[in-house]
């Protein structure tokens, strides 16, 4: 099965507020902007990944992660991350009906393609499923078949109610890279300990926190999948 993945996210300059405590505002920007590029490359190069589209209104972002192989996708209802979801879902489904779509949260800078396609695997069982982050309170990923709603639930809480709307967890071990997001300074220091990809190494060798590069070495800049295939464009 390949996926449609939809990214969400938010302005740079207002993102990761949480890191205050590790980076300061002039660097808070580039390390949002860091993750997703991490994210964004991991998850064009996932073999069970067709596509990937981001929603978002930054065009700095914007620029980076469509050179990346990314498409997209304006953040229209500007109502926050879970309006930001179902919009980006509704216009990958109008373009290709009936595919199969997941959300992926923009901040794991650790991610491995073939851990995300386990993920995506999985949860191709089930007709909507979830991962939970590292700290078993959130969620990282959230899949629906193609012939279901996505109904993202993000936010608070959000592993207990996406489990409460009858999505069902993925319990699966040996995927760190996939539910380690980052949100404060600990988070970051976790992923660094995973390893990173290039993007985050760059911007968190600055920071009082060291960065280690993901094993086999950096991804390259422009990531493209296995024999340098990159996600089909969605037209």
């Amino acid at each position: 099965m390949q996926w449609t993945l939809v990214i969400p996210l938010k302005p740079l300059t207002r993102a990761k507020s949480r890191l205050a405590d590790t980076a300061d505002d002039g660097v808070r920007p580039a390390l949002a902007l860091a993750f997703a590029q991490d994210t964004v490359a991991a998850a064009v190069a996932c073999p069970a990944v067709s596509d990937v589209a981001v929603v978002t209104d930054d065009e700095l972002a914007g620029r980076e992660l469509a050179a990346l192989g990314a498409r997209i996708v304006p953040d229209t209802p500007g109502s926050g991350l879970n309006a930001a979801l179902a919009h980006g879902a509704a216009v990958v489904r109008e373009i290709r009906p009936g595919t199969p779509v997941a959300a992926l949260n923009a901040d794991l800078p650790a991610l491995r393609p073939a851990e995300l396609s386990r993920v995506l695997t999985a949860a191709a069982e089930f007709p909507r499923a979830f991962l939970a982050d590292a700290a078993e309170v959130g969620t990282t990923l959230l899949a629906a078949a193609g012939d279901r709603a996505l109904r993202p639930l993000f936010g608070v809480d959000s592993r207990m109610r996406h489990r409460a709307s009858g999505a069902a967890e993925l319990t699966l071990a040996g995927v760190d890279s996939v539910r380690q997001d980052v949100d404060t300074g600990q988070d970051l220091r976790a992923a660094l300990a995973l390893g990173v990809g290039p993007y985050t190494a760059a911007v968190s060798a600055a920071l009082a926190v060291g960065a280690r590069p993901a094993p086999g070495g950096p991804r390259p800049a422009a990531a493209c999948g296995p024999g340098g295939r990159r996600p089909k464009p969605l037209r």
